[in-house]
């Protein structure tokens, strides 16, 4: 099945970046931050095209120097408040103007550098193995956000998760993850259906702390440089 299976790879990359200017093509060692991310979905077992799309004429040029397919969105689907399946939308639907389509997509941020295609093809094994529709990237985090509490309409705490939680030991609460935003993988007539990346039938792929940078600032960027050094 996997086989006969058409796998898109969608990379959004905007030009503009309020915490670091330029940052989808600032250099990251040698080579702009976008590369890293087309060459490892260009060197995945699995994926049958990427696109990056951009309003960003550079960020295009880039890409396509890179080996990207590549598709131009509006400005208005490029501003700071745009969320994402607006974008994936618009992306799906200009390949299927001229007759392409996929059957899964994967959507990679090339803010997340250090995922690399090993990272993409083990998540594709783990997703194609279950009988999940989508699959997200994570990070597991400290379990003692379970143990916090929120005030609810009436002005009374309870737990934030269930009132058992907060009172008791962390080595019995279950584990907790974080989206790193590194890798998304659903089923194309799920995600058109609910219009999320999200389902009843989302699984997990765990990746480790250095792997999950997600490069939002100069910090981020001194310190991805290093680990890849």
């Amino acid at each position: 099945m996997v086989l006969m299976t058409k796998i898109l790879a969608i990379i959004p990359a905007r030009g503009g970046s309020k915490e670091l200017p330029r940052k989808n093509i600032i250099d990251l060692n040698g080579k702009p931050l976008i590369a890293w991310t087309i060459e490892a979905s260009l060197k995945s077992k699995y994926i049958s095209k990427t696109i990056v799309t951009s309003e960003d004429d550079e960020i295009l040029n880039i890409s396509k120097q890179y080996k990207a397919n590549t598709i131009k969105r509006p400005f208005e689907l490029s501003c700071d408040t745009t969320a994402t399946e607006p974008v994936i939308k618009h992306t799906i639907n200009k390949l299927k103007e001229n007759n392409e389509e996929f059957d899964y997509l994967i959507l990679l941020q090339p803010t997340s550098p250090l995922r690399d295609v090993k990272d993409i093809d083990n998540a594709f094994n783990i997703f194609f193995k279950s009988d999940a529709t989508s699959l997200i990237s994570v990070q597991e985090i400290d379990n003692k956000i379970l143990k916090a509490f929120k005030t609810n309409k009436d002005g009374f705490m309870e737990g934030i998760s269930n009132n058992r939680y907060p009172f008791q030991r962390r080595q019995e609460l279950p584990k907790t993850y974080l989206s790193n935003g590194a890798i998304y993988i659903i089923k194309i007539n799920e995600f058109l259906k609910n219009n999320s990346l999200f389902t009843e039938k989302t699984i997990s792929y765990i990746m480790d702390e250095i792997s999950s940078i997600d490069i939002d600032n100069k910090d981020d960027l001194i310190k991805v440089k290093g680990y890849i050094k």
